[in-house]
């Protein structure tokens, strides 16, 4: 039990820790451009980031009291299958990751290339575990597992 809680605690800190990422730009770690900036990928990646964001907010406020940052549900908890959550189980990582993509397609970099995909595994890994947690706590979770794919 110490170490899922440990192993919980280690995936909330690398993925908050690599969102904080998307904010800084250290000087020490190069900025090398894959392509060219252009209008269109900057509008683009801009669009990608505030559907996101538009997304990540309806779901927030779907999940209403449920909310928590850990993959462990919070206690007197419910599982949440209406709203944005009838048409995917997981729409805030989702958001989060597109919203890291977006400011990718903005920026064109490897850095944010590199904190897109970093941001995906923590968040696989989260999801996972998350899905072992709800499993064990909701009886009709692999039901509606198996009624929204994603």
């Amino acid at each position: 039990m110490f170490l899922k809680a440990t192993y919980e605690i280690i995936l909330v800190f690398l993925q908050f820790f690599i969102i904080s990422l998307h904010f800084f730009q250290w000087e020490f770690i190069p900025q090398k451009q894959l392509i060219q900036v252009t209008s269109f990928s900057y509008f683009l990646g801009f669009l990608i980031i505030i559907i996101s964001f538009i997304i990540l907010l309806v779901a927030i406020k779907d999940l209403g009291r449920n909310l928590s940052p850990f993959p462990k549900p919070v206690n007197n908890s419910n599982l949440v299958t209406t709203g944005i959550y009838r048409l995917t189980r997981h729409p805030m990582y989702y958001s989060l990751i597109c919203i890291s993509f977006g400011v990718f397609i903005t920026k064109l970099s490897i850095y944010y290339l590199f904190l897109s995909t970093s941001l995906g595994l923590i968040i696989k890994f989260k999801i996972a575990l998350e899905e072992q947690y709800l499993n064990n706590k909701f009886n009709n979770y692999l039901l509606y597992k198996n009624e929204v794919k994603y």
